[in-house]
């Protein structure tokens, strides 16, 4: 597929991967793992909050969790395929 002048694609954003029924379990495995993981810090980041702890630290808390929802997206659209209509 060419892109059109001026316009450049971003990598892989036309990419179709089909993933064996291994990959799917262990994609699945990780983006549960990770989902506790960013519910473990949501938690851990309002207790830091209701404590009075120190404001970098949990601005350093929220992004690690907002890193872990980046994550979770790019999981998701390898379980989910993109379905163009």
């Amino acid at each position: 597929m060419r892109a059109a002048a001026g316009f450049s694609a971003p990598s892989g954003a036309f990419r179709t991967v089909n993933h064996s029924d291994q990959d799917q379990a262990d994609i699945r495995l990780e983006f549960a793992r990770l989902k506790q993981e960013h519910a473990d810090f949501d938690a851990a980041i309002n207790a830091m909050m209701a404590t009075g702890c120190d404001p970098l630290q949990i601005q350093r808390m929220k992004k690690k969790k907002l890193s872990l929802k980046d994550r979770l997206q790019e999981l998701e659209d390898q379980i989910i395929p993109d379905i163009i209509a």
